[in-house]
């Protein structure tokens, strides 16, 4: 006998949900026929209302876009006025701004551990990541003087130089995450629990995966060893070295490797970027930023964030504030195309373990 359809709603309540996301689900018993995600109405709008701001001030609202790893959107609005209007960036600068963007990497990571785990179970893990993440937003406090929204990479260069005695700290920081990573294993991806319950989920076709515009730990989960570091490499990537994570598997337990992996190479690169630092100049002034007026030109940046590769459009008019601005991230194929495929036929108890395990911010589809 065929059980009737029923409609659930699940989040943005849920602690499972990526961010402010909703998925409405019609489910016969426990497995899921359809799903649709809806992603709410927290942060929105960005791109209108930096054409409505002048350049700087624009940096106080694209922080927004992805609060657990607002960098790579500075790194991309700065990069862009820089290409636009031909601004050089001290060398120093570079290698801060790496830094930043990789501190900023293994903050998400940690993030992540927190919510693929509790979507298992694994409380403990999310209380200790989570935990642990606070060092790098320790560190991000003594250099920013903000925990989450920084502001500090913009054109020209950032915004201070690092703080005295912040190398030691940092490399501090990198020690205790490479020691807590052995414990990560015990009691998360060693766990029996966790990859029965990862192992052969949210299967990604590796021969679509391109063609759907899938990025980052989920399309190098697919075996595909794409990275923009890599391929396009920014500021001073081509100087470090650091590998790519790699699975073949394409499903939740593959990308768990492949972030479990990354962020140890991330704490290598920190450590590299730290020794490395040449001293000089760390910001090459622009006008007053109530008067700057970017020359007219267009540019299109990518980096690559914790969440894959991400894109800035921008087009200046010769004004004082942005002409257009676009903002090309992986939350939409993620997060709308790629989940919806992924939940048909699944069970609900995956659909936050999956949601997780693609990596998404949800502003960046309403934006």
């Amino acid at each position: 006998m065929r059980e009737k359809a029923t409609t659930l709603y699940l989040g943005p309540q849920h602690p499972g949900i990526t961010g402010n996301m909703m998925v409405k689900l019609k489910v016969e018993g426990d497995t899921i026929q359809s799903a649709s995600t809806h992603v709410g109405y927290l942060h929105r709008g960005f791109e209108k209302l930096m054409e409505r701001r002048n350049w700087l001030q624009s940096f106080t609202i694209l922080c927004r876009i992805c609060v657990p790893e607002p960098d790579p959107n500075e790194e991309n609005f700065a990069r862009a006025v820089e290409s636009i209007e031909g601004r050089e960036v001290p060398e120093r600068a570079k290698w801060i701004r790496a830094m930043v963007l990789e501190l900023a990497r293994i903050g998400t990571y940690l993030l992540w551990f927190a919510g693929q785990s509790g979507s298992a179970g694994l409380y403990t893990m999310g209380q200790w990541s989570i935990g642990d993440r606070d060092y790098i937003l320790d560190l991000f406090e003594e250099l920013t003087g903000g925990r989450i929204y920084h502001m500090y990479i913009w054109p020209g260069g950032v915004r201070r130089d690092l703080p005295k005695g912040f190398k030691d700290k940092v490399l501090q920081t990198m020690d205790y995450l490479e020691k807590r990573l052995v414990q990560y294993d015990k009691l998360m991806f060693d766990n029996t629990i966790f990859q029965k319950r990862a192992k052969g989920i949210g299967w990604i076709d590796p021969a679509k995966a391109i063609e759907w515009g899938v990025v980052g730990a989920p399309l190098r989960a697919a075996g595909i060893a794409s990275d923009v570091r890599k391929d396009d490499p920014y500021e001073i990537y081509d100087k470090l070295d650091f590998e790519l994570g790699h699975a073949t598997t394409s499903d939740v337990w593959g990308r768990s490797q492949v972030r479990r992996f990354e962020i140890e190479q991330s704490i290598n690169m920190v450590r590299q970027i730290m020794d490395k630092m040449p001293e000089g100049e760390y910001y090459n002034r622009i006008p007053n930023p109530m008067k700057w007026e970017v020359p007219p030109g267009e540019a299109y940046v990518k980096t690559e964030s914790a969440r894959g590769e991400f894109g800035f459009y921008v087009v200046s008019d010769g004004s004082n504030k942005p002409r257009r601005v676009h903002v090309k991230g992986p939350a939409y194929v993620h997060a709308v195309t790629l989940l919806e495929d992924l939940l048909k036929g699944a069970n609900i108890s995956d659909v936050s373990f999956i949601m997780n395990s693609l990596g998404t911010c949800p502003p960046e589809i309403e934006r």
